[in-house]
């Protein structure tokens, strides 16, 4: 059955100080980062990838990556723009920064069409299980249109020893699906050993084999009609508390508010594969000695695409 990648490109990166973080090789053979999500996605059944990108982008990417993976799957692009030509009332808004993952998603609409398709963010690695539970879960003919899925990964697996980071703790019921998502903010593992972050401005200590998402979710057609809406409300709520030139609109929360409603129902499939990614230009040395190590044992060819 048909299903898509789509790769979340579009981000500033502001974090990361010393180019373009979605275009800096990693691999021993100068590989992106985003490859290996490629290769494992297509190692997986996904046959076709989306990115969503910016346009000042769009052909350094080209040429150091999708006219390269043509060869061998379907490539689209799309673009987030911090223009929303398509929103009737918020057109004349004029921001620096992109509205959020749920925007990004939505840029894709039309690619996406109808069929099922996996996000992932260009700057993460998330190794090869995941990508094939989701696409078995996704194109199973069991599974009906309300059922979504993410990846979900262990919190110690996750962490950054170059900063803090940000991520969705999850809360997952008897059934193995996801009942809420709490975002917490700055998590690093403190001098004591404890993993550390803050929620809604308080410090809260975290388990550490929490499940987190790392924005690793596979949607529907189904779910693009309810995140329209849920942006379409975040714009309204965000005028009327004056935060249109700020406010984002998260995946995370996005999901938590359509599981709240019971409009959806999320299966979280764990992984024990530890996450790594380049947040900070400090995480570059240890994200290439990863590739090279998993190349050097066999883990990956190089070059992943001739």
């Amino acid at each position: 059955m048909p299903a898509s990648l789509l790769i979340l490109a579009a981000g500033l990166g502001t974090r990361f100080k010393g180019g373009i973080k979605q275009l800096t090789p990693v691999g021993l053979s100068g590989e992106l980062l985003m490859e290996y999500s490629v290769y494992d996605a297509v190692n997986a059944g996904f046959d076709k990838v989306i990115f969503v990108t910016r346009r000042d982008i769009e052909r350094q990417l080209r040429e150091k990556l999708g006219d390269k993976l043509s060869k061998r799957i379907a490539v689209e692009y799309c673009f987030q723009e911090t223009a929303l030509s398509d929103y009737t009332g918020f057109s004349e808004i004029r921001r620096s920064k992109p509205w959020g993952t749920v925007h990004a998603v939505l840029s894709a609409k039309e690619a996406a069409g109808s069929d099922p398709f996996l996000i992932v963010n260009s700057d993460d690695y998330y190794g090869g299980q995941a990508y094939k539970s989701i696409y078995d879960f996704l194109t199973s003919p069991e599974r009906s249109p309300s059922e979504q899925c993410m990846g979900g990964f262990v919190l110690k697996n996750t962490l950054s020893d170059s900063g803090t980071v940000n991520r969705g703790v999850c809360a997952v019921d008897s059934f193995g699906c996801l009942s809420s998502v709490n975002e917490t903010y700055r998590i690093s593992r403190s001098p004591e050993g404890n993993i550390c972050g803050e929620r809604s401005g308080r410090p809260v200590v975290i388990p550490e084999n929490s499940l987190v998402s790392m924005n690793m979710w596979g949607f529907d057609s189904v779910m693009l009609q309810k995140l329209e809406d849920i942006f379409r409300n975040f714009l309204e709520n965000s005028r009327a508390e004056g935060t249109l030139e700020t406010a984002e609109c998260i995946l995370p929360m996005a999901v938590d508010k359509l599981i709240g409603s019971g409009e959806i129902s999320v299966k979280v499939l764990p992984t024990d594969d530890k996450w790594f990614g380049m947040t900070y230009m400090e995480d570059f040395d240890s994200v290439s000695e990863e590739f090279r190590r998993m190349a050097e044992d066999g883990r990956y060819p190089s070059p992943l695409f001739g």
